[in-house]
């Protein structure tokens, strides 16, 4: 392997596509994600809201899109998703859902979504033909002799009128914390940079205005903390996220976390992460045709 050889992975987030008569906003993802291929990224990370209202038949016009662009390959992207992906809220906030005190309703649907997300999307989850296959995942990859680890979760919280009344806030369950803990997974990371994966932002707002707070706890991680130390129990030392629309970097208790923004709204920057043989790494937003 050459000691020049670096892992160059792009980040796009919170494409919130609205099927197929969004045509303005598919003819840009083509252009990203031919900017993407052309400058021959190793590897393209989604990090959900891939669609606007959880019509799971949106979810083909992401999978075409990242099939016309060679995209739509285990080696060469990973997604997971959002709650836009799963929770359509103008059907939760019908009266005979609202009112229902029984949550049961709402966590099928949510399951039932995230099922068909994972049909649409196996072959980018897993290269088996196992239809249990979802999330969290794990990932790993060898690019020359780099090794380059994904844990990716679903951080989906189901709707609730006391809860999660704009269905935003994020939370990822104790099983599926549980399920990463385990000595396979521990063994298959083992040597690897680990990133974890998941869509709702671990730092928001943060401030002591009232009104922010309040936009705060809708879009809460609700087990933002017990998320972060799962994190760093696997040696992450990068986390990627979308949800809250803003580009930037933060850290929480020496783990660095990148917020991808939103495509939907600047459909022309992206997030570059950079890793060396060392284990070394760099972050950067770039906009298309930006060189560098």
């Amino acid at each position: 392997m050459s000691i020049d050889k670096k892992v160059r992975i792009a980040h796009l987030s919170d494409l919130h596509l609205t099927g197929r008569n969004d045509l303005r906003q598919i003819e840009r993802l083509d252009r990203i994600l031919a900017e993407i291929v052309r400058k021959e990224y190793d590897h393209l990370v989604l990090t959900g809201d891939l669609i606007d209202t959880a019509n799971p038949d949106d979810l083909l016009v992401v999978r075409d899109a990242l099939t016309r662009n060679g995209l739509f390959e285990l080696g060469r992207t990973t997604v997971l998703p959002g709650n836009h992906d799963l929770i359509n809220l103008e059907e939760e906030l019908r009266f005979y859902h609202a009112l229902n005190p029984d949550d049961s309703g709402r966590r099928r649907r949510v399951v039932e979504r995230l099922e068909r997300f994972c049909t649409v999307f196996r072959p980018l989850i897993a290269d088996v033909g196992d239809p249990n296959v979802g999330y969290p995942l794990v990932k790993v990859l060898h690019f020359g002799g780099i090794g380059i680890a994904l844990v990716a979760s679903s951080s989906v919280l189901p709707w609730s009128g006391s809860d999660n009344p704009l269905g935003a806030r994020g939370y990822v369950s104790p099983s599926a914390m549980q399920a990463l803990g385990g000595r396979e997974v521990a063994e298959a990371l083992a040597g690897s940079f680990v990133i974890g994966l998941c869509h709702h932002a671990y730092r928001v707002y943060g401030t002591d205005a009232l009104i922010d707070q309040a936009f705060d706890w809708t879009m809460e991680f609700k087990n933002r903390d017990e998320y972060l130390r799962a994190m760093r129990s696997l040696g992450a030392r990068v986390v990627m996220h979308g949800h809250f629309h803003r580009f930037q970097m933060y850290h929480a208790d020496g783990l660095t976390f990148v917020n991808g923004g939103s495509f939907r709204y600047v459909p022309d920057r992206y997030g570059e992460l950079v890793i060396d043989h060392k284990g070394h790494w760099s972050h950067r937003f770039l906009r298309i045709g930006e060189n560098g």
